[in-house]
């Protein structure tokens, strides 16, 4: 996890720059967790959203150096929020596939936060939808050897177009990012309600959490817990902002 070609700043401003928002418990409305978004900021382009350069990062080596930088930004944060006495289980951040599968990712990821001092179970690994598709048994133990060392993963975009529901069993998550889509359909019909239903019960018959994007009203939140669902994070949670403007909402 060496840098190489991601500089560390561009004309003075960092280079990737992490923001923050809150995952909210349903019930509660407490703050639970803290996921994370990525801004790259480039010398040509200016700076660019995570959909804007993921893909094309994940094509090489390029967003294994983009993770460094990332978790690094990502530490230095979990150690301000814990001065501030900020109380909210783990806070993500974005993991490439690629990490996962390559030869001794999992001892390679251990020393570094050995050597950073940080209490792995603050940290969760957001993982894409690419697991389902391009892993193998493989990915699923270093996954695995990663979460009995303290880690969480959370997998994001399920139940988008295209995902590939049935392998969700090969890779023992501890949370599932519902796609924003799943959201959009409640309220539409009694059928659709249902699949929202079926979609949530599936993701924890498999002891995984739901958690549900693109929340933006209490009736989908109320929905929602009413299917099982106990987490949050849309607009309705809280909008992505720099580490400085995070607060922490506790019981309310």
């Amino acid at each position: 996890m060496e840098a190489g070609q991601i500089p560390t700043s561009v004309d003075g401003v960092r280079a990737i720059q992490l923001q923050y928002r809150m995952i909210r418990e349903i019930a509660t409305g407490r703050s639970a967790f803290c996921q994370s978004r990525t801004q790259l900021n480039t010398p040509g382009m200016g700076t660019m959203m995570p959909e804007n350069f993921r893909e094309v990062a994940e094509v090489t080596k390029q967003c294994i150096e983009l993770f460094r930088l990332e978790l690094i930004q990502l530490i230095h944060a979990c150690k301000r929020f814990d001065e501030r006495d900020m109380n909210f289980g783990w806070v993500s951040v974005y993991m490439p596939v690629r990490f996962l599968q390559a030869a001794d990712s999992d001892k390679v990821l251990m020393t570094f936060c050995d050597k950073h001092e940080i209490a792995t179970n603050q940290i969760c690994f957001a993982l894409s939808g690419k697991l389902l598709t391009d892993s193998d048994d493989h990915t699923a133990a270093v996954l695995s050897n990663l979460r009995n060392r303290g880690f969480h993963f959370m997998l994001t975009e399920f139940a988008a177009d295209g995902c590939q529901l049935m392998r969700l069993a090969d890779f023992p998550v501890d949370y599932v990012m519902l796609s924003p889509q799943v959201t959009h359909y409640i309220g539409r019909s009694e059928r659709a309600d249902n699949a929202v239903q079926a979609v949530i019960d599936f993701v924890e018959d498999l002891d995984a959490k739901a958690i549900a994007e693109g929340v933006t009203n209490i009736r989908q939140a109320e929905t929602l817990h009413e299917a099982g669902c106990s987490y949050c994070a849309g607009t309705l949670a809280g909008i992505y902002m720099d580490e400085k403007h995070i607060k922490v909402r506790q019981d309310t």
